[in-house]
């Protein structure tokens, strides 16, 4: 009977092993998890709720939405796609409903259906918990697995005949890889929100509007839903940018300037817009007529150093400098990053030049499969995280059966 181990019981590794039971039922299955109880982070993901996958909708071009693992993303996407993991799971007994921000959630809005859906998929699986892998070594064509049990190494190594490790975001290294001669990116945090030593924008805490943000002194950009705390900035747009400037940021401490183009337009648009409205109501005040919320607007009129009391006949020509410039390019100190509720993605880990992008198997050592935030794959929200595992799992299990069958 052929043995395959699976390192990791999150989203891809349980994935990939209901996707083995399913296909191939005689094959002995092995979960291998370091903690307590598996898909954890699957059970919070969303808030609670699961967010699947996403439709795409919008994406232009896949580094879009994968900052890091464009190449290997679009051959998996091709094998199993977000149309193929809603149905996968819509023919299990989880329905999804679509929300018109584009992600996909269970209909139930449980996240623990799509964990149970995965549990009752896996059965006859092996897991394991609490159970680290310390180390993984190739000998004479199977894998020896040295594995940690209550507090002590297991003597005898466990052997194998394939391995996929799906150990999620690499935030302490990969130490259980070593000798394998793999090539490591250094993993780094992606997906946080920014803190802000602002008071007065921290006033405004829970105020959303659809904006534009950037680093200062960079060409990184998103735009999106931004929502502003009592600690800085969050929401769709704050972490899109934290992914794709997730390696910047960490090598410059997190610190910085964050610009918010609060209109997402050009100044030549912004100037047009306010020397219109002043044209159209000169004895109006200019607390009166706002494109944004009341409190967000008077901040900037703060900012721009223009009383809420004038009236729009009183701007003048460096008032309206004053008030385009921090429509368009308003500036906030970055001073570190908060953890994006209880999840945590990062950019980094397996290096894509060690694996055939086609299979994900390893160059270097035949058997040996990566999938899920374990490669230096990573994405602007946890919808297509999570698409990332479905379809790099799906690979994974795919090859594992080819080679199977074909042995």
């Amino acid at each position: 009977m052929k043995r395959v181990a699976i390192i990791g019981a999150g989203a891809a590794g349980c994935f990939c092993a209901a996707l083995l039971r399913e296909w191939a039922p005689d094959l002995a299955v092995t979960i291998f998890e370091a903690g307590s109880k598996p898909m954890a982070k699957l059970a919070i993901t969303g808030g609670g709720r699961c967010n699947l996958t996403n439709d795409f909708q919008g994406i232009r071009s896949l580094a879009e939405a994968y900052p890091r693992g464009e190449r290997v993303m679009k051959r998996a996407l091709k094998a199993f796609s977000n149309d193929d993991t809603i149905a996968w799971f819509t023919a299990r007994g989880v329905p999804c409903v679509l929300q018109s921000d584009h992600c996909w959630f269970p209909q139930s809005q449980d996240a623990m259906d799509v964990v149970r859906c995965l549990q009752r998929g896996m059965k006859g699986t092996e897991l394991r918990l609490n159970t680290p892998v310390l180390s993984v070594s190739k000998d004479r064509g199977s894998f020896e697995l040295a594995i940690k049990v209550a507090d002590a190494t297991s003597n005898e190594p466990l052997s194998f005949d394939a391995v996929v490790v799906t150990t999620g975001g690499a935030a302490k290294g990969l130490p259980f890889l070593e000798g394998l001669g793999l090539e490591i990116v250094p993993p780094v945090p992606s997906l946080f929100t920014f803190n802000i030593p602002d008071k007065s924008l921290n006033s405004l805490m829970g105020l959303v509007v659809e904006a534009q943000i950037g680093l200062q002194g960079t060409a990184f950009k998103a735009d999106g839903p931004l929502l502003i705390t009592d600690w800085g900035l969050s929401g769709p747009a704050t972490l899109k940018l934290s992914s794709h400037a997730a390696r910047y940021l960490a090598e410059n401490g997190y610190k910085g300037t964050v610009a918010v183009n609060w209109l997402g337009q050009n100044e030549n648009e912004v100037r047009a817009w306010l020397q219109k409205t002043a044209s159209d109501n000169p004895q109006k005040l200019l607390s009166s007529i706002h494109p944004l919320q009341q409190r967000l607007w008077e901040h900037l009129l703060a900012k721009a150093g223009l009383r809420a009391g004038l009236r729009w006949a009183e701007l003048g020509s460096k008032g309206l400098n004053r008030l385009t410039a921090v429509l368009t390019n308003d500036p906030y100190p970055l001073d570190g990053k908060s953890k994006f509720r209880d999840e945590f993605v990062t950019a980094g880990g397996v290096a894509l030049s060690n694996v055939d992008l086609n299979t994900l198997e390893c160059k270097q050592h035949s058997g040996l499969y990566f999938a899920g935030e374990v490669l230096d794959i990573d994405a602007i929200t946890g919808g297509f995280n999570l698409q990332a595992a479905w379809s790099t799992a799906y690979l994974c299990a795919k090859s594992i059966l080819n080679a199977y069958l074909f042995d």
